[in-house]
């Protein structure tokens, strides 16, 4: 594996440069602002190689628009009710960023902040530092994202440890798209999940608590899916496709499978995580991304690996919190083959 360095853009008069990571099959490119994922370049069936994610060819857009195209999510990934949360006796008030309620970090969240970087021949190491009290959570965190590529796989290795008990759940939002990033819809995307259950959500799609069998449901995709079939189904109106946690079965293998016939490009995922936000682009509003392409709803699928959305209020969710001194790690695996 190798890599090198292009100039980007500047954020706040800092230069911010784009890092490629390459090896004989893959090709990803790395922002230090999110520590993002700009680009990732996987061959198709005839060896052509193909820019399986979205992104955006300036800074600018990186910094002003929505979405946290391929950022990294924290300190908190997805949803807190309410803004606020108890730990240690204590009650924390979080920024309330949307609506009454807490997501993706905050107003100023980790894919916002420009990281720190160390390159060598194993990989991109990205730093941060998230004082204590920024966006109400307690403790100093300090968090690092590791990429590295594994033959035909990118690897994702997150690593945090506070001063305090705070929270932790971090993930990156990477919108896939098998067709190429200027595909368009991926109606005609294969998904399989190994998810037996997911935790249904009420008011503002904050988890109720309850962690519900997929069967009867759209989100049982355990035998996979054409995405197209399912999307329009009146089930997932209100989230104008999919936009919900699956908890994952923990089984050996990966835990989910995407497939695009028009490429022959199969993506696995792999996780050490117990929650996938499996999320279709329903509310990604138009706007122009990488070479001029035009981006809009559905246009790409989200597999946000996760601790479950508000798990903090939920003692029967797998816990979120990361006590003073422990390390935090948990490894992500996008691997990509051909056929």
């Amino acid at each position: 594996m190798m890599y090198r360095i292009i100039p980007f853009g500047h954020h706040h008069e800092q230069e911010v440069p784009l890092i490629v990571l390459f090896n004989e099959q893959l090709s990803v490119e790395l922002l230090p602002f999110g520590a993002a994922v700009r680009a990732l370049w996987v061959p198709d069936r005839t060896g052509e190689q193909v820019d399986v994610v979205l992104g955006y060819d300036d800074l600018v857009s990186y910094e002003t628009l929505d979405a946290c195209l391929g950022g990294t999510i924290g300190r908190c990934a997805n949803r807190i009710g309410g803004a606020c949360f108890r730990l240690s006796g204590k009650e924390f008030r979080l920024s309330a960023n949307e609506g009454g309620n807490h997501l993706h970090g905050g107003l100023t969240g980790f894919h916002q902040k420009l990281w720190r970087y160390a390159c060598s021949e194993s990989g991109v190491t990205f730093f941060l530092e998230s004082p204590d009290g920024e966006e109400g959570y307690p403790g100093t965190l300090r968090a690092e994202v590791a990429y590295s590529l594994e033959g035909g796989a990118l690897v994702i290795d997150y690593q945090a440890v506070s001063d305090r008990d705070t929270l932790v759940n971090l993930t990156n939002h990477a919108y896939f798209n098998l067709a190429g990033h200027d595909g368009g819809p991926v109606s005609d995307h294969k998904l399989t999940l190994r998810a037996d259950c997911y935790t249904p959500t009420g008011d503002g799609n904050i988890p109720t608590g309850e962690i519900a069998p997929v069967d009867s449901t759209p989100l049982d995709l355990r035998q996979g899916a054409v995405l197209g079939q399912r999307l329009d189904d009146p089930w997932l109106r209100a989230s104008q496709g999919y936009d919900h946690n699956l908890v994952l079965s923990g089984e050996e293998g990966p835990a989910a499978v995407m497939y695009c016939p028009r490429t022959g490009i199969r993506m696995e995922l792999e996780t050490s995580l117990e929650g996938l936000q499996l999320y279709t682009a329903g509310f990604l509003s138009e706007r122009q991304g990488k070479g001029g392409v035009l981006y809009g709803p559905r246009h790409a699928v989200c597999l946000e690996t996760q601790h479950f959305p508000d798990a903090i209020h939920h003692p029967e969710f797998p816990s979120p919190v990361l006590q003073a001194g422990e390390v935090y790690r948990q490894r992500t695996v996008y691997r990509f083959s051909r056929c």
